[in-house]
C-alpha cells in the first residue's frame, strides 16, 4: 500500500487553488439560485432549491473552466477537460455549502454570514479530497 505525504506544501498550496477555482464556479450557480429564491420568495420545498443550487453550481463550474481552458485551449478540448473534473469534489462542496446554509439559517437564505460559512465550508469539504487526487495521481480537479 502506498503512503500518501501529507506535509508537501508544494501541493497544498496548488489543490488550495485548483479548489478556489471550482469554489467560484460552484458559488456562482449555487448563490445564484439561492439568492432568486429569497429575493421572489417562491413557495417550494428546501430540498427543491438546495438541489436546483447544487446543479446549477455543478453547471457554472464546468461553464468556468471551459471558458477558462478556451483561453488557451481549443473548445472540445476545454469542454472534455472541465468535463472530466472531480465530479465527488464538486458535489461535497457543493452539498457542505448547502447543508451550512440550511443549519445555519434554517432554510435557503444569503446573509454575509450565511456565506462566509459557506464558503469556509464549501473550501474545506474537498481540500484534503483534492490534495490527495494531485499528490496520487498527480490530476487536479482541474
Amino acid at each position: 500500500m502506498e503512503t500518501i505525504n501529507w506535509f508537501c506544501l508544494k501541493t497544498w498550496k496548488q489543490s488550495s487553488v485548483n479548489t478556489a477555482w471550482c469554489l467560484l464556479g460552484c458559488s456562482i450557480g449555487d448563490f445564484g439560485t439561492i439568492f432568486f429564491f429569497q429575493i421572489y420568495q417562491v413557495d417550494v420545498p428546501i430540498l427543491f432549491i438546495m438541489t436546483l443550487a447544487i446543479l446549477n453550481g455543478l453547471i457554472t463550474s464546468i461553464a468556468l473552466e471551459t471558458f477558462i481552458l478556451c483561453l488557451k485551449h481549443p473548445f472540445l478540448f476545454s469542454l472534455k477537460t472541465a468535463l472530466g473534473m472531480s465530479l465527488l469534489s464538486m458535489v461535497s462542496m457543493e452539498i457542505a455549502m448547502n447543508l451550512t446554509d440550511y443549519f445555519y439559517t434554517g432554510t435557503a437564505k444569503l446573509t454575509p454570514s450565511a456565506v462566509a460559512l459557506m464558503l469556509m465550508a464549501g473550501f474545506l469539504t474537498p481540500l484534503p479530497y483534492n490534495y490527495w487526487r494531485l499528490k496520487k495521481f498527480n490530476k487536479s480537479c482541474h
